[in-house]
């Protein structure tokens, strides 16, 4: 019985164990970001107003095409009195006439625009050039998801990172604890200096619950994000994560000039916007179609016809609009005007951003040299307090204290690293060069 009760917990505890395991998830970030791109709800949403601009513009380019329309009619009648003047007068006749009871009439008109005052023309120009602006904007939307991805993958290696050097520091503060104990027992050390042990394994602790919360809260963030499951739990490839080629960081805001998606979108609009001068304008001109039409007709018992077509040339002019339609056209020229100066401002706002991350990044990397030479400085110094402390030449406040600023640069140096490569990132966000990077396989 006891067999089978050990063999039933060992198989259960196997079941958790494979549950546990097949929670964890480790995922690369050049995987994270695609599956962003293909699951996040914006970029869902930028590829659904492209397809509508894409249809919008094709319904504009319609207006190119002839309308043909048909229409018919059927009416019941009622008995008439037809009375035709030009028969002269012969009462008898009349009298005998027919009295149609039911007409029949169909018919099939078509208008083709000839001219327009090139209204047409600039219309399917304005309307090609929003839809390739908003095709900009939904590439934009596609480098904003995936810094945001980049930004919770590096916050969740700092916090995965952080909580592995706690723990590892508190198996080291948690064995002190231990020996200060006998030697407190024995009389060698005041119980101050076994509090003391005691109160950073406390102190630790806090850390550790407050990474493993920093863990908890970025792993939904991204599982959100990237729609997986909230209980799955991703874990950070440190191999995958660093290797990363940075030699090629821009260096000035001629690529950002040249590739920024929102900067390009704004261009695109203010070639809509000249385009929607143009239409206004053709307010002045007339407009010319080309007509044509074919009509049937059937009175029962009276009058037939057949074969009635027609065909010709149709012109219309609003000569009132050439007096109200200046107004339009200096609404469409002042908007055009806004969008322009729209585009300086982004145009300097980009500069600023990309020095501005340049900077940045560079930092990035000059601390992390700095935080190399404090590990081993900090790394060193504990050695040394450690070996005085062991030959009673140094106190535990030492001893606590040169632990403390030890683990404070292992994490420092830890997250430096990741750091560089969230700044990297950055740089190329704000360069327009986030998206291309990802198309290539580089990790």
């Amino acid at each position: 019985m006891k067999i089978n009760q050990l063999m039933l917990f060992g198989i259960f505890f196997i079941g958790i164990s494979s549950i546990e395991a097949q929670e964890k998830t480790s995922l690369t970030l050049d995987d994270a970001v695609k599956l962003a791109w293909e699951k996040s709800n914006e970029v869902t949403l930028a590829n659904t107003k492209v397809n509508s601009k894409k249809y919008e513009l094709q319904e504009v380019k319609n207006n190119q095409y002839p309308d043909l329309k048909i229409s018919g009619q059927y009416q019941r009648l009622t008995k008439a009195s037809i009375d035709l003047h030009n028969n002269g007068g012969d009462e008898a006749s009349a009298g005998t006439m027919a009295s149609p009871d039911r007409a029949m009439v169909g018919m099939a008109n078509l208008s083709l625009p000839i001219f327009a005052g090139f209204k047409i023309h600039n219309s399917i120009i304005a309307s090609d050039n929003l839809y390739e602006a908003e095709s900009s904007y939904a590439a934009k939307t596609k480098e904003d998801v995936a810094l945001r991805v980049i930004t919770y993958y590096t916050a969740l290696y700092k916090a995965q990172k952080t909580l592995d050097l706690l723990n590892e520091n508190q198996k080291q503060a948690k064995q002190r604890v231990t020996d200060f104990t006998e030697l407190e027992k024995n009389g060698i050390i005041p119980r101050n200096d076994l509090l003391k042990s005691q109160l950073l394994v406390s102190k630790t602790q806090l850390s550790i619950d407050e990474a493993n919360n920093n863990i908890n809260n970025i792993n939904f963030y991204l599982t959100t994000l990237l729609k997986l499951d909230p209980g799955v739990k991703l874990q950070v490839n440190e191999t995958d994560f660093f290797n990363l080629k940075t030699s090629n960081a821009p260096t000035s805001d001629g690529l950002a000039l040249e590739n920024r998606k929102d900067l390009e979108a704004i261009r695109f609009q203010q070639k809509a916007s000249e385009a929607n001068i143009k239409i206004a304008k053709a307010g002045y001109y007339p407009s010319l179609a080309l007509l044509g039409g074919y009509t049937a007709l059937d009175l029962k018992d009276f009058i037939t016809v057949k074969y009635a077509m027609n065909f010709g040339l149709g012109l219309s002019y609003d000569l009132s609009g050439i007096l109200k339609n200046s107004a339009s056209v200096k609404a469409a020229e002042s908007r055009a005007l806004e969008v322009k100066n729209t585009e300086a401002v982004m145009t300097d706002r980009i500069k600023v951003e990309v020095q501005q991350s340049i900077e940045d990044y560079h930092l990035a990397i000059n601390q992390s040299v700095v935080y190399d030479e404090a590990l081993l400085q900090a790394a060193e110094n504990y050695r040394l307090v450690k070996d005085k402390f062991d030959n009673g030449l140094s106190d535990t406040n030492d001893l606590v204290e040169a632990d403390v600023e030890h683990l404070n640069a292992k994490i420092n140096t830890a997250l430096s690293k990741a750091t560089i490569i969230q700044k990297y990132y950055e740089l190329l966000s704000v360069s327009g060069q986030l998206s291309q990077s990802f198309n290539l396989s580089k990790i």
